[in-house]
C-alpha cells in the first residue's frame, strides 16, 4: 500500500512522467512484422532523414508512419517548444493489436481461418 496523502501520491507519480514528445497510432490494419521492417529503418535517425526514408519507402507501413512522425515533430513543436532541426527518433516501436479473425471457405467443404493482424505503433522523440 502507498504511504502519504492522496495530493502528495499523484505529486510524485507526475513527476515520473515522461516529458519526451510521441505520437501513438492505435489500431493500424498492417502486422507488427510488417511495420517493424520501417520502424528499424528510422530508428536513432534525425528527423529530416527519417521523414525522407518513409517518403521514399514503398511499404504500405511507411505511409502510417509518415504521418505518425509528423504528428510526434507537431507535438514537439507546440507542446514542448523544441526546435524540428535538433530533433532525432529515439524510440519506436510496434506492439501487437487485437486480431480479427475471417473464414476462407476451401475444396471440400473446408474452412480455413485467414488472421487479418491490427498493431499499437508508438513514435517516440527526442532533443540532441
Amino acid at each position: 500500500m502507498a504511504k502519504g496523502h492522496r495530493s502528495q501520491i499523484k505529486r510524485e507519480r507526475n513527476a515520473q512522467k515522461d516529458t519526451r514528445p510521441s505520437a501513438k497510432l492505435s489500431y493500424a490494419r498492417v502486422s507488427v512484422q510488417k511495420a517493424c521492417f520501417v520502424l528499424d529503418a528510422i530508428r536513432g535517425k534525425d528527423v529530416q532523414t527519417a521523414l525522407g526514408i518513409v517518403t521514399y519507402n514503398p511499404r504500405y507501413a511507411s505511409s502510417l508512419i509518415k504521418k505518425l512522425l509528423e504528428s510526434a515533430v507537431a507535438n514537439a513543436e507546440n507542446n514542448n517548444g523544441m526546435k524540428v532541426e535538433n530533433l532525432y527518433v529515439e524510440e519506436c516501436y510496434a506492439n501487437k493489436g487485437p486480431t480479427m479473425k475471417r473464414i476462407k471457405p476451401r475444396a471440400q467443404g473446408r474452412a480455413y481461418r485467414i488472421e487479418k493482424r491490427m498493431s499499437h505503433i508508438t513514435v517516440v522523440l527526442n532533443e540532441r
